[in-house]
Parts: C-alpha cells; sequence; structure tokens
C-alpha cells in the first residue's frame, strides 16, 4: 500500500464525496471519525494503513455495491468501515468522535469542509 498516494486521494476526495452521500450514509460519524484517526499523528501507522484502506474504499467510484443502489449502495462500505474501526478501535477515540459530529453538523448547513 502507498500510503502517501492513499493519503492524498483520500484528502481530496473524503469530504466532497460525504457531502455527497451524507444522507443516505447512515455511519457517516463513525465514517469521519475513522478519517480524523486515520490523520491524527497519535495514531499508529498499523492502524493508520487499515484505516486508511478502508476510506480509500468509500472513496472509490467503483465497488462491490454501486453507492446509487437503493437500500444497498452503501452496505460494503460500511462492512469495510465496521472491520477496520473494530480493528483499531482503541485509536478511534472520543476526540475523534466529537470532531466527526462537528463536521457533520457544518456540512448539513452546507458549510464547505476541508482537509
Amino acid at each position: 500500500m502507498d500510503m502517501t498516494r492513499d493519503d492524498a486521494e483520500v484528502k481530496a476526495k473524503f469530504f466532497p464525496k460525504l457531502a455527497r452521500a451524507l444522507a443516505r450514509a447512515p455511519f457517516a460519524a463513525d465514517l469521519v471519525a475513522a478519517y480524523y484517526s486515520a490523520f491524527d499523528p497519535a495514531t499508529p501507522l498499523r492502524a493508520k494503513g487499515i484505516l486508511l484502506g478502508a476510506l480509500v474504499y468509500f472513496i472509490l467510484p467503483a465497488d462491490a455495491v454501486p453507492d446509487m443502489v437503493l437500500g444497498l449502495g452503501f452496505t460494503d462500505d460500511l462492512a469495510v468501515l465496521v472491520a477496520a474501526v473494530n480493528t483499531v478501535r482503541t485509536h478511534v477515540t472520543a476526540a475523534h468522535h466529537a470532531r466527526a459530529r462537528e463536521t457533520l453538523d457544518r456540512l448539513r448547513r452546507g458549510e464547505q469542509v476541508s482537509a
């Protein structure tokens, strides 16, 4: 895994896709908390790699179940995220979750959010 390339791709594509998918992604808070954990300098490299893998999967335009499929589109993304977060759960902290809630509130108000 080329983490430098993955870092750049996630930073460039994560928030735009999240803003488009927000209404359909019931796991958005966990997804954003994983994002903040992945880019937290205190998160160990192994945990960052696992989380970045899940985030890259979320932003990929083509995955196992296309995101546009009503009712099923995000099930594969959710499964990947749950597996990743369960693997590194101690590294996705309360602070990451709090920041995620703040970010989602801003997105829902239509404000721009960037990496």
